[in-house]
């Protein structure tokens, strides 16, 4: 370990993903290319300190102090290593939009990680990273992808390990994501949710993941479109989402082979061949905007390398 000094200063770079994709419900996520950028620097002062600072028009209700979700992650890392609290400062520009279902939440918890271990010399190794992560998180399908890149399916096994699984993602598959003006947080689209499910909706489930990521990896358009239906979350999400069955129409209706909420709301993810995906996007987008609500829909690729981080003089 490394004592960090009083100027040090990391870039963490961590893309936005999708979870979800219809049927893997907290455990199935891709990481997209769209990142979030987070400067740390070590300041003077005591522990509790943490400056946040947004570069961006969206997050202006984010606060700092040691209740952050960045400082929360860093000082996770401090105490697993036996290091001191240290004030430190975030400057943040945000692409990820807070709320709208692409991750923004684990962003936030790995560039805590990532830059507070880089701070003290790297003593921790990946996979401890994405323990404490889906620990702080609660769920590995945002954090894990955020950390890795790629298609990430996650699983607690028998061992009660986090095993992580990097599913194929076929060239020929493009990702067209919408996302609204409109906000929802997590913890409402998880009240939204029932308490027990019937096991036919379990068994449903089972198999239109075993479809999707067969069609994920072969590219097999049919296969996706049967494999992107969910029983567990969906159906008593959409009511919270304005417009959003109606988009979802749209974007079918423009080519896409399948469209989901993305995560838990109220963004949508469509996936669609690549000669499709600007009629789509333009699908997504005006059937929003018919309804009220503004929105942006763009095609994505999916993005390989996960977070990185870099030194700043």
């Amino acid at each position: 370990m490394v004592q960090p000094t009083v100027g040090q200063a990391v870039l963490v770079d961590v893309p936005a993903t999708t979870a979800n994709l219809g049927p893997g419900f907290d455990c199935l996520g891709a990481a997209l290319n769209l990142s979030n950028h987070f400067q740390l620097k070590v300041l003077e002062g005591g522990g509790e300190r943490f400056e946040l600072i947004i570069e961006s028009t969206e997050g202006s209700h984010l606060r700092g102090g040691p209740e952050n979700l960045v400082y929360r992650a860093a000082q996770r890392v401090w105490r697993e290593i036996g290091a001191s609290p240290m004030a430190l400062e975030a400057r943040v520009h945000l692409a990820v939009p807070p709320a709208r279902g692409l991750g923004s939440s684990a962003t936030a918890i790995v560039a805590g990680l990532i830059g507070a271990n880089a701070l003290a010399g790297e003593p921790l190794g990946k996979e401890k990273l994405l323990e404490l992560a889906i620990d702080i998180e609660g769920h590995p399908d945002n954090v894990v992808p955020s950390l890795l890149g790629g298609l990430c399916l996650t699983a607690r096994a028998a061992s009660h390990r986090w095993r992580v699984v990097r599913c194929e993602w076929n060239p020929a598959v493009q990702a067209v994501v919408a996302i609204p003006t409109i906000r929802l947080s997590t913890a409402d689209a998880r009240r939204a949710m029932p308490k027990q499910i019937a096991i036919a909706d379990a068994v449903a489930n089972l198999g239109s993941l075993t479809l999707l990521l067969q069609g994920l990896r072969s590219g097999n358009g049919d296969l996706i479109a049967d494999g992107m239906h969910d029983r567990l979350h969906e159906p008593y999400r959409w009511p919270l989402i304005q417009g959003g069955t109606e988009v979802r129409k749209a974007a079918l209706e423009a080519g896409a082979w399948g469209c989901v909420i993305s995560g838990a709301g109220p963004s949508l993810l469509a996936l669609c061949p690549k000669d499709k995906a600007v009629a789509v996007a333009a699908a997504m987008e005006q059937s929003w905007e018919s309804k009220g609500v503004g929105a942006k829909a763009e095609p994505l690729q999916l993005q390989l390398g996960g977070s990185r981080w870099e030194t700043l003089s």
